[in-house]
This record gives structure tokens, sequence and C-alpha cells, in this order.
């Protein structure tokens, strides 16, 4: 099947839609199990089970108060997602044949617990402690043909869960409001999403409130074409949409129907033309590995003479398959050295980025008292924090993908050689475990301390002006120019007080934020290195195991070119060579068929 017949077939990764292909691969897995291939086999159910998955994920974002709610609600066909609640944790919503909803909570300790709850009134369970997201089941035709639509918590720009759902999504619904075009913020924040998760639908939320909302959509779409961004932008009403009923009219009106279609052709679609892809090339891989051994011991068997030059290419072909497994090897020695240099580089990269900003968080501190604004301050501070990291992960993410590339060229076979999977999962909850800037103790102050300093002052210029005058000038201590004195001195006081307390606080300050980065960089460094090690073991194990399959499958072709020189009989060798040559059309067939998916 093409892209465009994917396209066109609506319920992609729907079971009838995969069952030719299904049908091919469990063809495929008797071959392998009957030739004794448990290596290629595995292989294969990997495969199949990825064809096998209906689910598509889809998450819902967007800026606080745009209609994501209610969108996600429209498409589930059911009141999943909280609207205009204080409360706001991550909902994500599958097919089940009955409605349930469950919490997923941290409890002391690390652990998780799961706890079910009343679908039709989940809000007051939300406000427990710990609550870490909300789970639906929906008897929803959406969610039926294969969709898990998930509404992220808060604005992408500032929220590590809503990367983590955006890490995790096949596509991304990205809801703008349809009063306004897209700010520079806003293209530069779907160009990251881009990188995360690169299918993207922009939807244009509330166009029954905004009668220019063409204009909008043309502005935004020419926006996103100047900036490289090839999204389709969607007019919609989620409001409307579930106000209409069962008034057709009114809810093609919302846009909303249009906009499901949209999503079954071109999300699904495109789900569907990946899983595809990826399934037949295995199939041509394995059906060349299967091959092999039946070609060497039909050559044999046809001319039992030729079993001494047989035998010498299979010898030098598994000489190359075990050069392939040495340490020495060209793949091995470009993995080792590029993995070492992108752990260097993606090390700097996060070093950098994090003292940049601890420069301008102390820049901005020198500026003015951090007491005034210091929580809004950390929230921003946290939110670019974030927004360095996750650029981090993904620079990391796609230097790993170029790096499989390159192995891949020196791999040294003539096959198509497939790629790993290196799919970006979760980048948002390594900081999890890192707590938010610290308060700043320096800024409580009483309204006692300030009175006792001006005092202070102005009793010290009183006694010293009144003095000075009583034994020059004869005048009483207490007169007209002790007290100017005195409120000059005490006003002085107060100035000096409150400067030296704005340079504690500040320099207290410029701690808070060395330590939060320290706990940043201590974290984020060491899940940046367990992730790149998981990406060189994930390079090293899919490359070896494809050394190991061709080295398995040259020994499979000695041992049947060795059993075929060891068949006298005609009759035998004709039996025999007959049941190949149906062994061979049968994978050709598979191979075909495939193609032609």
């Amino acid at each position: 099947m093409t892209g465009s017949a994917a396209l066109d077939s609506g319920t992609a990764k729907h079971p009838d839609a995969m069952a030719p292909l299904l049908g091919l691969l469990d063809e495929l897995l008797g071959q392998t199990r009957v030739s004794g291939r448990a290596d290629l086999t595995a292989r294969l159910s990997m495969s199949r089970a990825r064809v096998a998955d209906p689910r598509v994920r889809l998450v819902v974002v967007g800026e606080p108060k745009n209609g994501m709610s209610t969108l996600v609600n429209g498409l589930v066909g059911a009141a999943v997602s909280a609207t205009d609640s204080p409360i706001s944790v991550p909902v994500i919503a599958e097919y089940g044949p009955e409605s349930t909803a469950t919490l997923v909570r941290s409890t002391v300790g690390g652990r998780i617990e799961r706890q079910p709850v009343d679908p039709l009134n989940p809000g007051p369970a939300l406000t427990a402690d710990g609550v870490i997201r909300a789970e639906f089941t929906e008897p929803s035709a959406l969610l039926a043909e294969g969709f898990v639509v998930m509404d992220a918590p808060g604005a992408p720009a500032d929220t590590p869960t809503t990367w983590s759902l955006i890490a995790a999504s096949d596509a991304v619904l990205y809801v703008a409001d349809a009063g306004a075009e897209y700010g520079p913020e806003q293209i530069a924040l779907l160009q990251r999403i881009q990188t995360v998760c690169p299918t993207v639908i922009c939807v244009l939320n509330k166009i029954d409130r905004y009668p220019h909302w063409a204009q909008v959509q043309q502005r935004n779409r020419t926006l996103l074409d100047d900036a490289g961004l090839g999204f389709a932008v969607a007019p919609i009403s989620a409001e409307m949409h579930l106000r209409a009923g069962g008034d057709r009219r009114r809810d093609l009106e919302s846009g909303v129907p249009q906009l499901i279609d949209h999503v079954r052709d071109y999300v699904l679609g495109r789900a569907d033309t990946v899983a595809i892809e990826s399934a037949v090339r295995d199939i041509r891989v394995i059906t060349d590995h299967l091959a092999l051994a039946l070609r060497s011991e039909a050559e044999t068997l046809r001319d039992p003479r030729r079993y001494g030059e047989i035998t010498e290419r299979l010898l030098m072909l598994r000489a190359e398959a075990d050069d392939l497994r040495q340490r020495s090897a060209n793949w091995q020695v470009t993995l080792a050295d590029g993995c070492a240099e992108l752990m260097a580089d993606i090390e700097h990269d996060l070093r950098h980025r994090l003292r940049s900003l601890i420069r301008d968080a102390e820049t901005e501190i020198a500026q003015k008292d951090p007491a005034r604004g210091w929580s809004e301050f950390g929230a921003d501070l946290d939110a670019r924090i974030c927004e360095a990291v996750e650029e981090n992960f993904v620079i990391a993410h796609y230097r790993s993908v170029e790096l499989a590339e390159q192995v891949t060229n020196k791999f040294g076979t003539d096959r198509d050689v497939p790629l790993p999977d290196m799919r970006l999962e979760n980048p948002g909850e390594v900081l999890e475990p890192v707590a938010s800037l610290e308060p700043l103790n320096s800024a409580k102050i009483g309204v006692v301390q300030p009175i006792l300093n001006v005092m202070r002052g102005g009793y010290g210029g009183l006694l010293m002006v009144g003095v000075l005058l009583a034994s020059v000038a004869g005048l009483p201590p207490v007169n007209w120019y002790s007290g100017t004195a005195a409120v000059l001195l005490g006003a002085n006081a107060l100035w000096e007080d409150r400067k030296l307390r704005r340079e504690k606080r500040q320099a207290e300050g410029k701690v808070a934020v060395a330590r939060l980065m320290d706990d940043v960089i201590f974290q984020v460094g060491k899940e940046s290195r367990n992730r790149l090690r998981a990406a060189q073991r994930i390079l090293r194990d899919h490359f070896t195991n494809l050394a190991n399959q061709t080295l398995r499958s040259v020994d499979e072709s000695l041992r049947a070119a060795e059993e075929a020189a060891a068949v006298h009989s005609p009759d035998g060798r004709n039996r025999r060579l007959t049941d190949i040559e149906s062994s061979l059309v049968q994978l050709r067939d598979l191979r075909e068929r495939a193609d032609a998916i």
C-alpha cells in the first residue's frame, strides 16, 4: 500500500486494514519456526506486535484558556477533562467497553498506586496529594478506531509533563485562539514541537466568537509557511460542537467533524504508512536470510561437484559476517568514537545553556530587589531551565539518529540495513526530582526593626549635633538644627539598612540560583549520560544482532550444503529439490505480496 493508499484507508492501523500484512507476517513466522531460526522469529514477532497495535496517541496542547479541555471532551464524547478548573493534571482517554476513571498517584517512598474513582464526577478526587494523571476509558467511536487522546496540562512552553506527553505521542493538536494570529513565541514553540513530534495539526478554536477568523487563519498559514512549517490550520468551535446535540448542520458549522475526518486521514494514515514500511523492510530482510540457506542447498543438490566452490563462497561470507562482530569492525569503531564525541558535545551544550541561564539570572537579580516577585522569578527560571533541558535532549536525540545513520553506512553490507528505533522518550520526567527555587529567608522583615533603625540613627544625630551646639553656641541640646540632623541621619540609617538588606537578599538569591543549577546539573547530567549510554547499547545490540543473524544464516547455509552433499540417491535429491523450490516460491511470493502492499 502506498502512502496515498494508506491515507485513503480512513481507518489506518485498524485490524481490518492491517489484516493482509498481519497474514504475511504470520506466514513468514511459520517459515522461521520451521527453519529453527529463533533469532528471526523474535525479530519478526516484534514487527508483528507493532503492526497489530491499533493505538495512535494524540496529544492536545496549547496556552491556557484556549479551549483544549473542551476540545478533548468533544473528541472523546464525554466530560473527561475538567474545564474552568484550577486543578491541572494530564488526562489520558482510550477505548473501553464502559466508562471508567482511574487516578494514578505517587505515594510515600516513590511507589505508584492506581485508584478507581467515579467517572461521572472525578473532580473531588483530583485534589488529593500526589495525583500524577487521570486515565479514562470510554466507549467512544473515535477511540474505538485506535486513538488515545491526551490532554496536556498548562502551556507547553513551561510544563515538563506536557513535553513528556508530546515526546510519547504520534501526533499533536496545537490549539490557539482564533482572535489573534500567531506570535513569534508560538512559531518558535511549534518549531520545537516539530523536532519532538513531526506530525502536528494547528487548531484555531472559538471561531464563533471572532467574525474575522478567516483572515487570522490565512495569516497563520502564511506565518507557518515562512517558518518552513507545513502544518494544516483547522478552524473549529469546540463549544459549539458540544452544544450542537443532534443538529447535524450546527455540528458541521463547528468544524469539529471536519477536524476528526482530517485526523483520521492524516494522522492514522501516516501511522499506518510508517508501520507498513517498517514491517515490509523486515519481511524483505528475513526472506533473504531464509532463502540463502535454501539456495545453497539447492545448488549443491543440483551439482554435488560444486560443493567445494559453494562452501568456499559461504566461508568467505562467514568471515565477513564474523568481522562485523569484532570490536575492530568499522561500525564498532565509528560507534565508539561517535558516542564519546556525542557525550562530550551534549554535556558541553547542557553546561553552556545552564551557565548562560545562571549569568542571566544573576544579572536580573543584581538589577532589582529579588524579594519583589521572587516566586514569579522562580517560575520563569524553572520554565527556562525546562526549555534548555528539552532542547539539549532533542539535540542529543537527533545526534543519536545521525550516529545511527553513520554506523549503518559503515556496516559493510549490500543489504538494506534497517535503523533501530531511536524514539525520544519522556524528556520532561528528568526534572521531576529537582525542587524549585528555594524562598529567600532574608526577605522576611517586620515593622519594628526599620523603626528601631530610624530611631537609632535619629538619636545619634540629635545627640551629636545637640551636644556640639550646646558647647559652642550655648543652645539647648534639642533645637531646630539637632532635630534636622536627627531626621537626616535617621533617613540615612533607614536607606543604608534597606541597601544592606537588598544586597543580602541579592547574595542569597544568587546562592539559591547556584544551588538550583547544581541540582539540575547533577540530575540532568546523570540522566543525559544514562540516556546516551542506553542509545549506545541500542545501537550496539541492534547492529550486533544483525551481524549475528547474517552469521547464523551463513552457518545454516553451510550446514544445508553439507547435508545436500551427503545425499547420494537421485530420488532423494529430487524430492528435496522439489521441497526447496516450493519453499523458495513461497518466500518469493511473500516478498512480492509485501512489496505490493
